[in-house]
């Protein structure tokens, strides 16, 4: 287990900084091993722009009870000493520079001092040594969308329409809290303790798995139709809140990530005609590892608001984003008005605007909420042999998850599998999509970076957010049991078009799909909540449409059955 985050030795009421100190750490000298402190003649004087000397920082990190700790785990690591932008310090320890050590060094022990005031700040080990989003800086994601006073009432509003007031509380009831169950490991994630976060995330990716399954199978259905007390206009006069609040939020008060950023640099890539993948900036270097779909669908962003060239506010990021989030609700009420009713697109889309983690998304301003919004729009289509394949390819090429839906969109809707016509329009469309949007590679000579810094990439990526990085021990995963749950992802692919046999309604293909997706992400060395709303619009659709339509008002019936003459016209 990771050592949990520590903030040793602040002067009392002077906090640690909200984040690492700004700026590239620049060797001062090293490598000094144990026992210590030491004072070296070469480190006597301040460097410019600094109060402090080398050997009095170092005398500080001898000083702190941490740093001391680790030493005397493992005392043939090496210390070295930094400067760290302005006004700060950085000590780290190491494991040894070869041949007394391994090829590459790996950082164990991160710590700063304030130049200051002498002070230590911050002192990290373990995972979050490498990972500073394991942190819990405030803020990192989302920014104000973490505060409780803003997290909570997101929770209760998309509880309230369906709160069973003077009813018995059902399997629904249970579902919309297990979907909120993901704020508890997120709570821990944002006090960076990873030993509790990572593994209270499976327990509710457990529920909903099984829940698809069984949805699907016809287990588990509801026996009335979905109740809610507010009536649908001020369900819609709600969502028309929740949407203006979501996008002041945006623009008052979010950050880009680094993957929002990522789809600003290879867009500009794209329209100037350089080559997509590989040798990406400094700051930014591992985001083309995203499918071209991505990129593409940030142009019009780009080629409106621009781009200065550096990480800064990034308005094009902030516009995809809202773009992403008002667009899969648009497609959530078309979805939900085709297959039902108005009433059931309406809740659809108000389920997404209030719950939590598409709020979370969007604070973010990440890519993820265009992967939900490509697998609605295909489900949108999935009556359309050769639109289905389209999409499902678009939904593919975004971030690759989507390409595990390939098979169940086949299969489409209906009764039978479909005709040997229907599935050749279905692999055209396909194929020829994948191919148009892999044309920048293909222009370019593309292959080897595309390769390498996607499908490799992604596949040998260690990481502390899931039970497998976690527990597998520093920079190893649980390779065996990682393997075995990605398999039953890839199984519940291939059954999906031919399981469960007989008429195959959208409330199948949604929890088939969502329970693909699900697995899949169970099955992945990195996870992160982000990822939550690639199958959220999946859960809700199988949901909401499992529940039976409400009868009509029995004047509606009367006219109906006079319309049909079975029923005489009262006199």
């Amino acid at each position: 287990m990771p050592a949990s985050a520590l903030a040793a030795g602040n002067p009392p009421g002077q906090p640690a900084p909200v984040s690492a100190p700004a700026g590239t750490p620049v060797l001062i000298a090293g490598p000094y091993y144990s026992p210590g402190p030491h004072h070296v003649a070469a480190m006597d004087t301040p460097p410019a722009g600094y109060r402090l000397t080398g050997n009095q920082v170092l005398a500080a990190a001898f000083a702190n009870a941490t740093f001391r700790h680790e030493l005397h785990r493992r005392p043939h690591l090496a210390a070295y000493v930094y400067t760290r932008g302005v006004g700060f310090w950085q000590v780290s320890l190491f494991t040894p520079p070869a041949p007394a050590g391994p090829k590459h060094q790996i950082e164990m022990l991160e710590l700063y001092v304030a130049d200051g005031t002498g002070a230590v700040t911050q002192v990290w080990t373990g995972y979050q040594v490498a990972w500073t989003m394991a942190r819990g800086y405030p803020g990192a994601f989302g920014r104000v969308i973490n505060a409780p006073y803003v997290w909570l009432p997101l929770c209760a509003l998309f509880l309230l329409p369906f709160i069973p007031w003077r009813r018995r509380p059902t399997l629904w009831h249970l579902d919309l809290l297990m979907l909120l169950g993901f704020s508890i490991s997120l709570d821990w994630f944002n006090n960076a303790d990873l030993g509790l976060s990572v593994p209270l995330v499976y327990p509710f990716l457990l529920y909903l798995l099984i829940r698809m399954l069984a949805l699907a199978a016809g287990h588990g259905r509801p026996r009335e139709p979905l109740h809610t007390w507010i009536p649908t206009r001020w369900l819609g006069v709600a969502l028309i809140f929740l949407v203006g609040f979501r996008i002041g939020l945006n623009i008052v008060d979010s950050n880009v990530i680094d993957v929002g950023f990522a789809g600003v640099i290879g867009s500009t890539k794209l329209i100037h005609g350089a080559q997509l993948y590989g040798h990406w900036p400094a700051d930014n270097p591992a985001g083309d590892t995203y499918g071209p779909v991505n990129y593409f669908a940030y142009i019009p962003f780009r080629l409106i608001f621009g781009w200065s060239g550096y990480w800064d506010n990034l308005p094009a990021a902030h516009a995809a984003a809202i773009a992403f989030d008002l667009l899969t609700m648009v497609g959530l009420v078309v979805l939900g008005r085709s297959w039902r009713d108005l009433r059931a697109g309406v809740i659809l889309a108000y389920l997404w605007a209030a719950y939590p983690f598409t709020a979370y998304v969007l604070m973010s301003n990440s890519n993820d909420s265009l992967v939900a919004l490509m697998v609605v729009a295909s489900l949108v289509v999935i009556r359309y042999a050769s639109t289905r394949g389209v999409m499902g390819a678009m939904a593919g090429l975004t971030k690759f998850a989507p390409l595990g839906l390939a098979p169940l969109l086949w299969r489409g809707v209906g009764r039978r599998l479909p005709s040997r016509w229907a599935t050749a329009r279905f692999a055209i469309a396909y194929v020829a999509t994948i191919a148009v949007a892999m044309a920048p590679v293909f222009v370019t000579h593309d292959w080897y970076w595309f390769w390498h810094d996607t499908i490799v990439y992604q596949a040998n990526r260690p990481a502390p957010f899931s039970i497998w990085g976690l527990w597998g021990g520093f920079y190893e995963t649980l390779s065996l049991p990682e393997h075995i749950v990605l398999g039953l992802a890839v199984l519940i692919g291939l059954a999906a078009p031919f399981w469960p046999r007989g008429e195959r309604t959208m409330v199948e293909v949604a929890a088939l799909g969502a329970a693909i997706i699900i697995c899949m992400q169970m099955g992945i060395t990195y996870w992160f909540y982000l990822y939550i709303v690639w199958f959220f619009p999946l859960v809700v659709v199988a949901l909401v449409l499992a529940h039976p339509e409400p009868e009509p008002p029995e004047d509606v019936l009367i006219a109906a059955r006079i319309r049909a003459g079975l029923m005489a016209l009262p006199t």
